[in-house]
């Protein structure tokens, strides 16, 4: 006995044999089309415990039959395909109804596993619908296949309050994940506010978040609103939660706890009613094992952990966003620009420390800076060439030799460590031995500017400053 009806729907052949092969054996009754009438006349005949679609098909385009078969059946599960592998196709998919998005080409195992639970689940599942107009601008680029997870895991978070914690290197795009959170999200008509923790004075983290009364601190001479009070009925997006000092942690703790919180130099427990994105580029779990981070502020923050990954990771996806930043450039008044095949090769070997922030900047540059409409391989060599080593030996590639001169390094300042365990205190020592000097010489290069500097080193821009105030570094000025 068959374990429920399929309907599939796909106009090419070989899609539809390999479904039907796949979910025969797993012991499904399959019904095939290569359009949509026909899947539309089986839906409002009552038939099919499943739909499978393609997005695109000859008649009518599944996003908008969607929709009908929602309001027709409400409780009959839909699992969009599609090739075109966009953040926007997994939104649409989800905001009109669909169980489930899979890009092209996918794993049948995995299909089979949600055909499965789909089947199994109550059918209670209601749909919430976006407008149909169009949107306006597409905030994540990117078709590899961990782009495509995150689409779809962001399409199953929209319509939910869930605290999430993205991490990621400094520039994967960490605020810009928050933000699509938001803004297509069921609090997208209210505020997005945004707080990055390394950029504040650690003994004013308090009042920035949560509001202060007058007369709370020297200088308090009148009543402010916390970033709390202002991202009330909306988003609060917390960057760089690490560096929140341990005082203001146990004041997180509390308001995601019990959902209110007391300005500093208050008394009267204040509700509230946000959404709380966090983000960091630092390990957690390592600065709670080093007594910088509360493990109950994390698991609390740690509701759905998303990773972005490095550039280096979704190399796959550089044309797409190099013309997505050129188009940008262009919006912005720039000529426009084309890479050329070899340029487009170059780019693809290097390691974009900086990420996607390290990329649009190029891009930028490229776009400003440059006549040709485009872009050879020379110029990309000459915009990416590894800064000069000055040392006494030869020079290969200054990233190839790091590890060799971290080698020479702890063998010139310490030889070997007895029994092999090194002293205490190492790690924080050789960081600040050899983090000074490099900040120092990346910011001389640069001229003081702070921005290509945080650019050069894949730092961001705020963390950048915050070392610089911490480690009490020099900088080289210009005046410009």
């Amino acid at each position: 006995m068959a374990a429920g009806s399929i309907l599939v729907a796909d106009d090419d052949t070989a899609i539809r044999t390999v479904l039907n092969q796949a979910l025969s054996r797993a012991g499904y009754e399959v019904r095939l089309t290569g359009n949509a009438a026909t899947l539309w006349r089986w839906v409002s005949q009552g038939e099919g415990d499943l739909v499978i679609t393609d997005v695109v098909m000859p008649d009518e385009n599944a996003f908008d039959l969607l929709p009908r078969i929602k309001k027709m059946r409400p409780n009959l599960p839909v699992i969009v395909m599609s090739a075109q592998n966009t953040f926007m196709t997994a939104i649409r998919a989800s905001e009109r109804g669909a169980y489930e998005y899979l890009p092209k080409p996918f794993d049948l195992k995995e299909l089979i596993a949600i055909v499965g639970r789909a089947l199994a689940e109550p059918k209670e599942r209601v749909a919430s619908h976006a407008d149909d107009g169009e949107f306006d601008s597409i905030p994540l680029v990117g078709r590899s296949p961990a782009m495509q997870e995150i689409y779809r895991v962001l399409a199953r978070l929209m319509q939910t309050d869930l605290t999430v914690m993205i991490s990621g290197e400094s520039g994967t795009g960490k605020e810009l994940v928050a933000r699509a959170l938001h803004d297509y999200g069921k609090r997208r008509n209210g505020p997005f506010v945004a707080v990055n923790m390394a950029a504040i004075p650690r003994d004013l983290i308090e009042s920035e978040l949560f509001g202060h009364e007058r007369g709370a601190f020297t200088g308090a001479n009148s009543r402010a609103s916390g970033r709390f009070e202002q991202a009330e009925g909306g988003t609060l997006f917390l960057d760089e939660i690490g560096d929140m000092p341990m005082e203001a942690q146990t004041r997180l703790l509390r308001v995601l706890q019990q959902g209110e919180y007391t300005t500093v130099g208050g008394r009267t427990p204040i509700k509230t009613d946000v959404r709380i994105v966090a983000a960091s580029n630092k390990d957690l779990r390592i600065l709670i094992q080093q007594g910088l981070f509360r493990e109950d502020l994390f698991f609390r923050l740690n509701v759905v952990p998303l990773r972005l990954p490095p550039l280096r990771e979704r190399i796959e996806d550089l044309p797409d966003l190099i013309r997505h930043f050129f188009a940008l450039a262009e919006k912005d008044g720039l000529p426009p620009k084309k890479l050329d095949a070899a340029a487009l090769e170059r780019m693809k070997q290097h390691r974009w420390p900086g990420n996607i922030r390290e990329l649009e900047n190029l891009a930028r540059r490229l776009a400003a800076l440059y006549p040709q409409d485009v872009i050879t391989a020379s110029v990309i060599d000459g915009e990416l060439a590894p800064p000069a080593v000055v040392s006494g030996g030869s020079q290969q590639n200054g990233v190839d030799n790091l590890g060799g001169a971290v080698e020479v390094y702890l063998s010139t300042h310490f030889g070997s460590f007895p029994n092999g365990v090194p002293p205490p205190g190492l790690y924080h020592r050789i960081l600040r031995e050899i983090e000074v000097p490099l900040l120092t010489a990346a910011l001389a290069a640069t001229r003081g500017n702070q921005i290509r500097a945080a650019d050069l080193l894949g730092l961001n821009r705020n963390t950048l400053r915050k070392k610089i105030r911490d480690l009490d570094i020099q900088v080289y000025r210009t005046g410009v």
